[in-house]
């Protein structure tokens, strides 16, 4: 990915912005199952558009790594996996792709809500769980994987959840983490700190922090791995433009996924922390909806070039030799 990305002078210079064309291009990448809008009522995180938000951000983290062979891992697993663990899996999508890609190897993905799914390959079983309760699981794993799951716990369930990763994976295995940076920012000073998309980040870290989960899981996931006990640690810094302004035409599609990522999930990122933990005190609904509208407004502007942060760490197990050298 470039350091600094280039920006097309043709988006840039755009009168209007077509939202509706934006739409019409990314459903054509995206297919009729990113196509969310926003809902009155929603239902929580299992409701139809979030699972559609997971989907397109499952295409996204895909296209991030669009150079790799297997752009689904980083961690190098090099003999055949028997066991595969997918925690917050969501719609699904990544165990899904994972048993078709180890067909030998069962992959459990583990969420507090059902997937939506139809049909899954024989070896992939999916389970509604509370991870932060003991596992009862009796094979050891040989990969565990994390998505989006940035205000999941609290630092003691962190703590508690990559301890029981650590004490589940085999000798050798590893962990792989990956998350968003909920702040959004810019190089050309074209997303104002004083904007709604600037004040975005901010905003939301303060509602992490009075919830007691913190929104700066990227920032502190390493350490917190680390304190568990994994080594051999790595990581990969990510930049993600949000809308299709970029010059290079990879940048430009991740772009417009983004930007639908971020149209199909706003509501469900916004309407809970703000109505339980908005400052000076609790929003009402009709307070985050009216602000989502002009949050809205500002992704739609050719004129703001903001991207934000992901974050992917991987790491090891020692293997049973390594254990007994410490």
């Amino acid at each position: 990915m470039e350091d600094t990305i280039t920006i097309d002078p043709d988006y840039n210079s755009a009168n209007e912005w077509d939202a509706d064309d934006l739409d019409s291009e990314t459903t054509s990448i995206t297919s009729s199952v990113a196509r969310g809008r926003f809902q009155n009522g929603r239902r929580g995180p299992s409701d139809e558009q979030q699972f559609e938000s997971f989907e397109v951000g499952h295409m996204l983290f895909l296209m991030l790594d669009y150079d790799r062979q297997n752009p689904h891992h980083h961690a190098p697993i090099t003999q055949p996996p028997k066991h595969i663990l997918d925690i917050g899996t969501g719609k699904g999508s990544w165990a899904l792709d994972i048993a078709d890609m180890y067909p030998s190897a069962t992959v459990r993905g583990v969420d507090l809500y059902p997937p939506p799914v139809n049909w899954e390959p024989p070896n992939c079983v999916f389970e509604v769980d509370d991870i932060l309760r003991d596992w009862t699981w009796s094979e050891p794993f040989d990969l565990i994987h994390l998505r989006m799951m940035l205000g999941a716990f609290t630092p003691e369930g962190w703590d508690r959840l990559y301890q029981q990763c650590y004490e589940n994976l085999t000798p050798g295995g590893w962990i792989e983490h990956m998350e968003l940076d909920v702040r959004l920012q810019s190089d050309d000073d074209t997303l104002k700190e004083d904007s709604y998309l600037g004040g975005w980040g901010p905003m939301f870290i303060g509602c992490g922090e009075r919830s007691g989960r913190s929104l700066l899981t990227q920032e502190t996931m390493r350490g917190a791995m680390e304190k568990a006990g994994f080594v051999d640690m790595h990581e990969k810094l990510y930049k993600i433009p949000l809308g299709p302004w970029p010059k290079n035409k990879i940048l430009k599609e991740i772009g417009r996924l983004q930007y639908f990522h971020w149209t199909s999930a706003l509501e469900g990122w916004a309407l809970w922390l703000l109505t339980k933990y908005g400052a000076p005190s609790p929003w009402t609904n009709d307070e985050v909806q009216a602000y989502l509208a002009k949050i809205q407004v500002e992704l739609q502007n050719p004129h703001i070039h903001g991207y934000e942060y992901a974050r992917r760490v991987w790491g090891r197990k020692p293997t049973e030799e390594e254990a007994r050298a410490m």
